[in-house]
């Protein structure tokens, strides 16, 4: 049983920054993708920033530049540094753990709100 546990988040002014952490304890897998996805009220989950086990990394083109993730290798850990928060950054970001090898799996945190005040 994976457990996907996220820390951080709260509310802060437009402009400020945030960091979000989360941390997956259980997973056997070796090639897999962590990162943060988000969900706005009344909108779909979409992605933020995701960095494979291979290192490739993926962000959203709403927040390049602003947000940073980091994963050291052969860790299931990644931190979220989002800088130049904005208003329309507000959602529940939710921490994802998604495993390739050997088998596939698809493991969510509970959710941490982040909400940027203008």
């Amino acid at each position: 049983q994976v457990r996907v546990v996220e820390s951080g988040g709260g509310l802060v002014q437009a402009g400020g920054s945030l960091r979000l952490s989360c941390e997956a304890f259980g997973s056997s897998s070796k090639i897999n993708v962590m990162g943060w996805y988000r969900q706005a009220p009344g909108k779909e989950r979409e992605l933020v920033a995701v960095k494979a086990s291979t290192g490739v990394t993926q962000y959203a083109d709403s927040v390049k530049g602003r947000f940073t993730i980091v994963r050291e290798k052969g860790e299931n850990m990644v931190t979220l540094q989002m800088n130049g928060l904005k208003p329309e950054d507000t959602a529940v970001y939710y921490c994802n753990l998604q495993g390739y090898y050997p088998s596939y799996s698809d493991n969510w945190g509970q959710g941490t709100q982040v909400t940027v005040s203008s």
